[in-house]
């Protein structure tokens, strides 16, 4: 497989691997919602808050990455060199890879902690809510940092070409 290939197919991993991490973290915050939901029906939008918030792993920071990668980086790189050093392709396979288990992990916790505040909601009668929207920030710094500090390894691997 040419090392093209591999750079090119990178930055999409990044985003599946995203997009796993959301779709885990969502189904686990709608699993304990749910039960919520069906006791006290005034839950309804704050337990579908707490469902979507993994999703913004794959919807900005996954997306921005790639988007990124496949608008500014990647072309670049194969302007300046028509059949990219092996390297700097692993390299940023390697990167990729990074910033997608980052969405990932950060996704599939952000779920965890939006299930576990969406089980409260009744008994706390929707009280639980903010906070758990500020632990759920905590997981998605995560992703945040992810998505830049895979950029910045990026630009800087770009360097080397």
């Amino acid at each position: 497989m040419s090392a093209n290939i591999i750079a090119s197919i990178a930055p999409g991993l990044a985003e599946a691997l995203a997009a796993i991490g959301s779709t885990v973290g969502i189904y686990i915050a709608v699993a304990a919602g749910i039960p919520a939901t069906a006791e006290d029906p005034s839950q309804r939008g704050r337990v579908m808050v707490l469902s979507f918030l993994p999703a913004t792993q794959t919807m900005v920071y996954g997306f921005v990455y790639m988007f990124m990668m496949y608008s500014s980086i990647l072309p670049s790189l194969f302007r300046a060199h028509p059949e990219l050093p092996s390297n700097i392709a692993g390299a940023i396979l390697a990167i990729s890879i990074f910033v997608g288990m980052a969405e990932l992990v950060s996704a599939w916790m952000q779920g965890k902690v939006c299930a576990d505040g969406a089980a409260q909601l009744v008994k706390t009668r929707g009280a639980i809510f903010g906070p758990t929207i500020i632990l759920a920030a905590y997981e998605e710094l995560f992703g945040i940092l992810g998505m830049v500090f895979g950029y910045l390894m990026v630009s800087i691997v770009a360097g080397w070409a």
